[in-house]
């Protein structure tokens, strides 16, 4: 038996077929793809540190900050979740040093097909992990630009066309979007673009295709939380996204419980 306990985070990936997974417990990794098919054990101990400052918070907002932090953290700010909104470019930001580091720096926009095609944008140097946490099953680059905003723009033009959602519930389900050609959609995608945005469609025409660590996908999900369910056991059969899926259908979505203090017990 073996025995790992510490603040968690979100699950780092590594590209492969199928994705490895590792889920970070204080100082330690477990490689969770060795777990597949085994007895695992998460208890909650109730403290919650901040994922910015360290401090215990009694509630986590915005998967992983305190109140505070919130507030004023640049890594909780509202052009992480909204890209359109960054004015780092002329200047105006939480903080320009993390600015020129996370804004003006080369993003993707891209296509993404799981139950559905969806218009994301991530960092360049998150490609392919922002697919794979997103449990895409295919992706596409559709443009290079040279900040955060500009990205932001495309995929507010785009979402007119596209949804810029995952199904979670499908995505754990393994339900694929049948006959669509990502190669096709990148094309169209391009034409509905207005000339001034078009100058930054992407070269770059590689399909990512990703394999998920499972045995079998659950035909029903039941989301659980360390909130409502602090201790949580049983085998696990399978990774996706960066949910865990358990052999009774339900699935925990490790992102979500950034900073949570927990006993991880495998058997």
């Amino acid at each position: 038996m073996m025995l790992f306990s510490g603040n968690i985070s979100k699950m780092r990936s590594e590209y492969g077929q199928p994705v490895h997974y590792f889920l970070p417990v204080g100082d330690q990794e477990i490689a969770m793809n060795e777990l597949i098919g085994q007895s695992v054990k998460f208890r909650f101990t109730g403290q919650i540190n901040c994922i910015a400052c360290g401090k215990k918070t009694k509630t986590s907002f915005s998967q992983g900050f305190c109140y505070s932090c919130l507030q004023t953290s640049p890594e909780a700010s509202e052009t992480v979740t909204r890209p359109e909104l960054s004015k780092a470019h002329l200047g105006i930001a939480r903080d320009m040093d993390w600015a020129r580091e996370h804004d003006l720096i080369e993003h993707v926009v891209y296509l993404a097909l799981s139950s559905d095609l969806k218009v994301g944008v991530t960092r360049h140097h998150q490609v392919p992990t922002r697919w794979i946490d997103q449990g895409a099953s295919f992706a596409i680059e559709l443009c290079r630009t040279p900040n955060r905003h500009i990205a932001g723009v495309i995929e507010v033009w785009l979402k007119k066309y596209f949804t810029d959602k995952t199904n979670w519930r499908a995505m754990l389900q393994n339900q694929i979007a049948a006959n669509i050609d990502l190669s096709e959609e990148k094309k169209n995608a391009l034409q509905l673009l207005t000339p001034e945005l078009q100058k930054y469609y992407s070269g770059n025409h590689k399909i990512w295709e990703f394999e998920y660590p499972a045995q079998r996908y659950p035909e029903k999900i039941t989301s659980i939380t360390f909130d409502k369910t602090p201790e949580i056991a049983g085998i696990l059969i399978g990774i996706k996204g960066q949910y865990l899926i358990f052999d009774d259908g339900s699935v925990i979505n490790i992102r979500k419980h950034n900073g949570y203090w927990v006993e991880v017990t495998v058997e």
